[in-house]
């Protein structure tokens, strides 16, 4: 059973902090915030989705990397994959029955079945960030403002975007989640939330998730937001941040 929060910012001073904070260059939106969701304060979260019910979530650090399958409403880890010490996790991506997790330099992806047993290993073109799945076309990034559309199949890039916001490249584009002819991502190192037309790559909307982040990471470097899972049957996003104790689900309002 999920909790509803309790004090929560109203969304009129929600709005009003996300007009101070944003510049104009793209339509501002306001964060609806509907439930407040215990998350593991272990898990560097780099990639999550919502399918079947449930939450899957990638988590990176050499050492501390796996993918996760978990209870949205506890935060409960219900089964897990360690990735060992050579391997940090990045972004993942349901493609068909099957889970892909890249990798940050190793230049692989995992391949894993959807309960989770031993991956197989795929080989990546590149250092790996976030990753989504539209149904057809893999979208990844890897660090800087180009959004990679690859054949899931193969791995291979079939065609690039890059990413643009008020006439200027956007850098660092990091986890994706894929809805509709649109992808949304986090920007690293900042409280950005950003939608992206998948056609052009130019940024269409952006929210500033600010007033989410733990006050105890007000300014960290590292635990930034970062976890952006879309369900579809609310029209809802759960989102998080790296090591982060809690988790909203919101409804994102352009």
């Amino acid at each position: 059973m999920t909790r509803t929060i309790r004090n929560a910012r109203p969304a009129a001073l929600i709005t009003a902090l996300l007009l101070s904070a944003c510049g104009s260059d793209v339509p501002l939106g306001s964060i609806e915030i509907l439930e407040q969701l215990p998350h593991d304060r272990e898990a560097y979260t780099q990639g999550l989705l919502f399918a079947d019910g449930v939450l899957y979530e990638s988590t990176g650090k050499y050492g501390a990397s796996d993918v996760r399958r978990v209870d949205p409403a506890t935060g409960e880890v219900l089964a897990i994959w360690e990735m060992g010490e050579e391997h940090f996790g990045e972004g993942l991506a349901r493609v068909g029955d099957r889970l892909l997790q890249l990798t940050w330099k190793e230049r692989i992806a995992l391949s894993y079945d959807m309960s989770l047993a031993a991956p197989d290993t795929l080989e990546f073109p590149s250092d790996g960030w976030g990753a989504c799945y539209d149904g057809e076309t893999l979208w990844t990034t890897s660090g800087g403002s180009i959004m990679f559309a690859r054949d899931p199949g193969n791995l291979a890039s079939k065609g690039q975007v890059q990413v643009e916001r008020g006439g200027g490249a956007v850098f660092q584009v990091n986890e994706l989640e894929c809805v509709g002819e649109y992808v949304y991502a986090n920007v690293y190192q900042s409280n950005d939330l950003i939608k992206i037309d998948k056609a052009t790559g130019e940024v269409v909307a952006a929210w500033d998730l600010g007033p989410l982040v733990p006050p105890e990471f007000s300014g960290a470097v590292e635990e930034v937001p970062n976890g952006i899972a879309y369900h579809p049957d609310s029209d809802t996003f759960f989102l998080t941040g790296k090591w982060w104790p809690v988790m909203y689900r919101v409804r994102l309002v352009e």
